[in-house]
């Protein structure tokens, strides 16, 4: 398989703010590795028998739970304990595994930043592919600027897949991805904006890069714990202006 490029990302700590629920939390991460590029059409294929029509563009239409098996595949072949184990489609993360793996919504924001506290780590034409470009698709990898982390397109080209639940009790198992493609204006390509889809869904400009770091925890790491997400999707007290839960 085509060399996944990682890039170590010191421990810190980020801010992550969700508008919708007017919630911002700051978070203690330890030190991880992410891949410098997002993963290739080149890569997807060596590994999952998918089609490589422009092998080093990132491999977009690749639902969440596609990109979940992308990473055990890459574990498997680089002789490391697979991250994720299935029941069904209940994907469980194996959290001291150092496998690859999506990388959590907070890491993806501290690498993403390197160090930055605006909306964009550099001038937006330079450093991402956007709706101004008046491009119809994702562009090769790498065509912009990095970060000072190093990493290339975390801002526009594809949006990427994170580990995280998107708000369970609103959307259930929708996953969140972050970044900004090709087609989005400024507003949405920024660095603390938030969508997400379900596990299934795949779409034209949603990719995903991965991360590797195992942890010496149980169901809880760098920004995630399934005991919060329990307590997210009971959406207990007061529910904001207009909204409801989940049913």
């Amino acid at each position: 398989m085509s060399e996944i490029e990682v890039a170590r990302i010191d421990a810190g700590v980020v801010t992550l703010h969700d508008a919708r629920r007017k919630v911002r939390r700051s978070v203690e991460l330890e030190a991880f590795e992410i891949g410098v590029y997002a993963v290739t059409q080149a890569q997807l294929a060596e590994l999952l028998g998918e089609s490589a029509s422009h092998p080093d563009r990132p491999a977009v239409d690749v639902s969440w739970l596609r990109a979940i098996r992308f990473c055990n595949a890459a574990s498997e072949w680089e002789g490391l304990d697979p991250a994720y184990t299935f029941d069904g489609e209940d994907v469980t993360w194996h959290v001291d595994s150092d496998g690859f793996r999506l990388p959590t919504e907070a890491e993806w924001e501290h690498a993403c930043r390197a160090g930055s506290t605006g909306p964009h780590y550099g001038p937006l034409a330079e450093i991402a592919w956007t709706s101004a470009d008046g491009v119809t698709a994702p562009q090769n990898v790498g065509g912009k600027h990095p970060n000072l982390n190093g990493l290339f397109d975390t801002l526009g080209n594809a949006w990427e897949w994170c580990w995280d639940l998107l708000d369970p009790a609103r959307y259930g198992d929708y996953r969140v991805f972050r970044g900004g493609g090709f087609a989005d204006d400024a507003w949405s390509v920024r660095a603390s904006t938030r969508r997400g889809g379900a596990p299934r869904m795949h779409h034209d400009d949603v990719g995903f890069r991965v991360a590797r770091g195992g942890f010496d925890t149980t169901d809880a790491a760098q920004g995630w714990s399934a005991r919060a997400d329990e307590e997210r999707a009971a959406a207990d007290g007061p529910l904001p202006p207009g909204w409801t839960p989940l049913r």
